[in-house]
């Protein structure tokens, strides 16, 4: 599938949601993709792109970054604290923010580089063990926390468990987001982006609709 397809089943589920063309913004996720692969989406134009891992990141977009003006990279995979300067160098918006050491981390360097990326809360709808993310009954508290170390939390983002349907932790999701006046929802990918943008999503993480599989290392 081509990212002109994917783009129009975007366009498609913005209009059958009632909602204006252009408020779902598309991050391509190229973690773990060929360099050539990226490139070819990159010449078709497209600028907004996800990665999983800081190291990967640095040894990718600086070099496309000599070649390809306004890209907007999105961190989407989860963020250690010795990671968190390197990060807010390298990325216009992490959605991985997900308990209070790594907000505290993420002020103190906001203070010490003068700006910070816009950032996202990763609500763990499924209170799964083995999944980065604030429970939800935690969530209220934890956007406070935030929002009291002056951090710019633009919304919540979550990845559903793959047994459940989606679309319960959609609107999870979605109600946690407007109680607390937030108005960024990243969620929703490859298999599930069009019910997502049904129940709001403003942001959706596509990978390998666009790319193809991922051709991850052997060994």
């Amino acid at each position: 599938m081509s990212l002109e397809d994917i783009k129009a089943r975007i366009e498609a589920a913005e209009g059958k949601a009632g909602r204006a063309l252009g408020s779902v913004q598309l991050i391509a996720v190229s973690k773990v993709q060929p360099n050539e692969r990226v490139e070819a989406v990159l010449q078709e134009g497209h600028r907004c792109f996800g990665e999983n891992r800081v190291q990967e990141a640095a040894g990718k977009w600086p070099d496309f970054a000599k070649q390809f003006s306004g890209l907007d990279l999105h961190l989407i995979g989860p963020l250690q604290t010795n990671k968190a300067r390197q990060a807010m160098e390298l990325f216009d918006v992490i959605h991985s923010v997900d308990r209070p050491k790594l907000a505290k981390t993420l002020a103190r360097l906001a203070q010490e580089i003068g700006n910070c990326p816009d950032l996202f809360i990763q609500v763990n709808t499924g209170a799964e063990e083995q999944k980065a993310g604030i429970l939800p009954q935690d969530t209220d508290a934890f956007i406070a926390e935030c929002r009291a170390l002056d951090l710019p939390v633009q919304g919540l983002m979550c990845i559903p468990p793959v047994e459940e349907p989606a679309v319960e932790h959609f609107a999870l999701l979605a109600e946690m987001a407007d109680r607390n006046g937030l108005d960024g929802l990243s969620m929703g990918m490859s298999s599930d982006f069009e019910e997502a943008i049904a129940m709001g999503a403003t942001h959706v993480r596509v990978g390998s609709a666009i790319f193809g599989a991922r051709a991850y290392a052997q060994g």
